[in-house]
């Protein structure tokens, strides 16, 4: 059963993250267990000791109040965060986050590429979304001329930047089909062919957050199972290749016997 929002401290404007709102909405007793955490439009703004979580892993803290990011640079597992529709002017916390691969901060207020400047050395980091996929305001940045080209060569190694494959396997599939797009849009403008019967713009398909992937969890109580399952396996392959000898001795020992139609009665 979740928790309501005011199981959380009441901070100015918001709501504080704490203990008590962690280990209900997981069920969770100790903070450093908890791998997955969705706190998504709870009126959050102060992420109090969201920090202690030290094995986190993926973390939606999208469609708050939250401006800023402290308490998240002690998350050395985080891999996935989505902190987009929120107040966020800086991002430099998440410099610490040195296992984080996706980060969605789309429709905060990220005003220079500059504030980008502090991710450059998370070396996992292969996906950035700042832009909102369904229609609402961005971020400021994304209005500067090549703002694209600019985070991909700020970020060489990203493969994912809004959404859009620009490294990797599939990418040329997704250039391939922005160029459809862009000739859809010729299509539909104002006097290009067409333009009465497809007015209007698409729409997106799936909801947000639909393409979002979580990691594979990982802990040390599926290591073990990992561990105990390989063991099994190999004692399989043991016994195996011990009843595949047995199988070939004894069909040794009954080649050698004398053929019983050979005996004269």
């Amino acid at each position: 059963m979740e928790a309501r929002p005011e199981k959380g401290e009441e901070a100015e404007g918001g709501v504080k993250i704490t203990a008590q709102l962690l280990k209900a909405r997981t069920g969770e007793f100790d903070l450093e267990s908890i791998l997955l955490l969705k706190l998504r439009g709870l009126g959050i703004s102060d992420l109090g000791c969201l920090g202690e979580c030290s094995s986190l892993e993926w973390l939606d803290l999208s469609g708050n109040a939250i401006s800023h990011l402290g308490p998240l640079a002690s998350l050395k597992a985080l891999a996935v965060l989505n902190v987009s529709c929120n107040r966020i002017a800086s991002l430099e916390p998440l410099a610490g986050c040195e296992n984080l691969q996706s980060l969605n901060a789309a429709s905060n207020a990220l005003n220079s590429l500059q504030q980008l400047q502090c991710l450059t050395g998370l070396r996992h980091l292969e996906s950035i979304r700042l832009r909102n996929p369904m229609g609402r305001p961005g971020n400021p940045l994304c209005t500067a001329a090549g703002y694209r080209a600019a985070i991909a060569e700020m970020f060489p190694a990203v493969k994912v930047i809004d959404g859009e494959r620009v490294l990797g396997r599939g990418s040329e599939l997704y250039h391939l089909c922005k160029d459809l797009d862009n000739s859809l849009k010729r299509f539909q403008s104002p006097g290009g062919p067409g333009a009465t019967e497809l007015a209007g713009l698409s729409q997106p398909w799936v909801e947000e957050g639909y393409w979002e992937v979580r990691p594979a969890r990982r802990s040390s109580i599926v290591d073990e199972a990992y561990k105990q399952f390989s063991q099994a396996l190999q004692e399989c392959r043991e016994l195996s290749q011990r009843a595949d000898d047995t199988i070939s001795q004894a069909e040794r020992a009954l080649s050698t016997r004398p053929d019983s139609s050979s005996y004269l009665f």
